[in-house]
């Protein structure tokens, strides 16, 4: 004898059918996790997979794209695809560049209009300069900040959507991604892992985090935020990325006084009374250069800003003197 269902009784039975089905397949999945150093700095991947075929395959291609990525993007590199586009800034000539460059260029772009150039990716001069100057331990003097700096400005950096195409209108700039660039790699190294089918993923690129569907069982991520000093604060988190910027390890210190390896781009200095930027966005790439916007803009700008940014969220920390200031937007 058939059994027959009405329409709401039917589309029951498959959601809870789907429902068991996806409980089951969630409890078959085991924990992986896979660290290696690129960029500078440990990439950690965690996530869940069906077997270890599987999560070794995946977490190898993850690897794989970020290393490709860093072939075209990094600075250091003087055969990446960056370097080569920057060394025909004033030349005129628009230069094709593969999507990667050109997609992570107008991230950037976008996002120092609307921080007025808070971040800025035409920054390499001066970040180039304040390298050579920490490993001599030498402030630089005031004439090489200003021909450095006349060698930078987002303005001057101009992109042709239609073609990929990218023009460098002055000589002697260099770009320099690095204020995104681990966002960007968390995000598409989450795409590759998505497409072997993992749904559960952490990427922590240095400090950059990319989260999807929380842990098997769990309402999220348990992500532990500190305000640079003795505060702490864990959060469940799903579906989102976030960033962290802080001179905590990086920096330059000169007659007793110490300097941001973060730049202020109107200025050319390292920041002086930032002591650290936590931000939570839809997106890795945004998180991360928000985080440096943020730093670079302070507590009063900043909060003008984000309404530039109504999806994400910021935890800013400074202190001049013994003064500490706080801004949390996290809760």
């Amino acid at each position: 004898m058939a059994v027959k269902f009405s329409d709401n009784k039917y589309k029951w039975a498959i959601a809870l059918a789907l429902s068991t089905i996806a409980s089951f397949c969630s409890a078959q999945e085991s924990r992986y996790s896979f660290e290696k150093g690129m960029m500078g700095s440990p990439f950690k991947l965690v996530f869940y997979a069906k077997n270890d075929s599987i999560a070794n395959v995946a977490a190898q291609a993850a690897f794989k794209r970020i290393e490709k990525l860093n072939e075209l993007l990094s600075d250091y590199r003087d055969g990446s695809e960056i370097n080569l586009l920057s060394a025909q800034s004033g030349s005129g000539k628009w230069v094709q560049v593969s999507d990667e460059l050109f997609n992570i260029l107008a991230i950037s772009q976008d996002i120092s209009e609307k921080t007025d150039g808070a971040f800025d990716a035409t920054l390499g001069p001066v970040v180039q300069m304040w390298r050579h100057a920490t490993r001599k331990g030498i402030f630089p003097a005031d004439s090489a900040i200003r021909d450095a700096m006349s060698r930078t400005g987002y303005k001057k950096l101009k992109l042709d959507a239609k073609r990929k195409k990218v023009l460098l209108t002055q000589k002697g700039m260099r770009l320099d991604i690095g204020g995104l660039g681990k966002g960007f790699a968390a995000e598409e190294a989450v795409k590759v892992l998505r497409s072997f089918g993992i749904k559960s993923i952490m990427m922590d690129a240095g400090g950059k985090i990319v989260l999807t569907n929380p842990p098997p069982g769990t309402k999220g991520w348990n992500i532990t935020i500190s305000n640079g000093s003795d505060s702490l604060k864990t959060m469940p988190l799903s579906h989102v990325a976030l960033a962290t910027s802080g001179p905590t390890y990086r920096y330059m210190e000169y007659n007793g006084i110490r300097y941001s390896h973060i730049v202020d781009p109107k200025t050319g200095i390292g920041l002086l009374f930032h002591v650290r930027t936590t931000v939570i966005s839809p997106d890795g790439t945004v998180a991360d250069a928000l985080a440096t916007a943020f730093s670079v803009a302070g507590i009063e700008k900043s909060k003008q800003m984000i309404k530039q940014f109504p999806e994400s969220r910021v935890w800013l920390v400074e202190k001049q003197e013994e003064q500490v200031a706080e801004w949390n937007t996290l809760e």
